[in-house]
């Protein structure tokens, strides 16, 4: 990757902040970023290698860091968070129900074999799309609360649950090594509440602050990424190691400066590149060969609609349950691993991406719907 082509990327990923820009829109700036990746890549103008090593690697950067600030949205010492995980959990775990019952019918109708595969993908929210989503259309109440912790788990339960859908014979590996992520995630934690309560991390930032040493960013920094290699090094996605060590730091604390530098360098410019490279790599024009993977494809999509969407029925308003279902890395990743390993038919990896971008579609829309009534400076209802 040359710096032309790295300036190509920042100039069409400002494709995100033009369709968001419109207030009456209420559109994310994740969506312009996924099409401008779209337009220039493999299903586009073939402008840019997704392939390439490169341009992979920090896409991945990106990823892992795009979810170490979604865990950190995460308002794990909110007071208010601990009755929401109750009702979040228990979402999730009714979703996880009903999709195990719809991932069962489209494997047997389709006569892939994939069900364990599909159960996961139809279960699963994507909190590096729904969190950004909510925070960028300034999304709040008990019911959104409630929401990003349904979301949470059910990415978190799916990411660890992949593996052996995808790839039963290495899913020990797998369980091994999301294990060893979150047991060092649970030793940084109590690591980093150790030096807050003593008080080692304030006078860090003080001096940090006078002498504009960023020391907290490039700490924070070395951390994720050693995660993220052992996660890599495990056979795990960086979503788990970003995410989790992002709710770490949510539960000790961040530092309002630290936010600020973390949002520079994520929506600044990784997280751009991330959503560029991810929307670059899909191949959309492989699924007009093979119409049975468009109606599976089209299949997942829906199904994850409904799955979520039924979730009206416990009181979740429709907006928020649709932004639920909202999928991102669980579907890329499954057809990136079922790629690598032969697992999946011809055109069922696209199918898998397909079935994704309908619920971000219909994320999208929901945000739109959603942003009218539970805005934090939204008016309240009369009467």
């Amino acid at each position: 990757m040359s710096f032309f082509q790295l300036s190509l990327i920042a100039a069409v990923a400002l494709l995100g902040p033009l369709l968001a820009f419109p207030r009456t829109w209420h559109l994310p700036m994740v969506l312009g970023q996924l099409l401008a990746g779209i337009a220039i890549g493999r299903t586009g103008l073939g402008l840019m290698d997704s392939s390439d090593p490169t341009f992979t690697f920090v896409a991945d950067v990106g990823f892992a860091l795009i979810m170490f600030v979604a865990g950190t949205h995460v308002p794990v010492r909110d007071k208010a968070i601990r009755p929401a995980l109750g009702g979040g959990a228990l979402r999730a775990a009714i979703a996880a129900a009903l999709a195990a019952a719809s991932g069962t019918l489209i494997a047997f109708v389709f006569g892939t074999g994939h069900a364990p595969l599909y159960i996961v993908l139809l279960a699963s929210s994507s909190a590096a799309l729904v969190l950004p989503i909510i925070d960028s259309l300034r999304l709040a109440g008990p019911k959104v609360l409630t929401t990003t912790a349904q979301v949470a788990v059910a990415d978190i339960a799916c990411i660890v649950a992949l593996p052996l859908a995808v790839d039963p014979p290495n899913a020990p590996r797998a369980a091994l090594g999301a294990a060893a992520v979150g047991a060092c995630s649970l030793v940084l934690f109590f690591v980093l509440r150790r030096l807050e309560l003593s008080g080692a991390r304030g006078r860090v930032h003080a001096v940090s602050e006078e002498r504009k040493f960023a020391l907290e960013l490039r700490i924070q920094l070395a951390l994720l990424f050693a995660l993220s290699g052992l996660a890599v090094a495990g056979h795990v996605s960086v979503m788990l190691a970003g995410f989790s060590f992002g709710l770490v730091v949510a539960a000790v604390g961040e530092p309002r400066r630290l936010a600020h530098q973390l949002f520079a360098v994520s929506d600044g410019f990784l997280g751009p590149v991330f959503f560029v490279w991810l929307g670059a790599s899909l191949d959309l024009r492989a699924l007009a060969g093979t119409p049975g993977m468009v109606l599976l494809g089209l299949c997942l999509g829906a199904g994850t609609l409904v799955v979520h969407g039924s979730l009206r029925l416990l009181g979740q308003p429709l907006p928020l349950a649709v932004l639920s279902a909202s999928q991102l890395g669980i579907p890329v990743a499954a057809a990136a691993i079922g790629t690598q390993t032969d697992l999946l038919e011809p055109g069922e990896a696209s199918a898998l991406i397909l079935g994704a971008l309908i619920t971000i579609a219909a994320s999208a829309a929901a945000g739109s719907r959603a942003a009218r009534t539970f805005t934090r400076d939204a008016p309240a209802p009369a009467g």
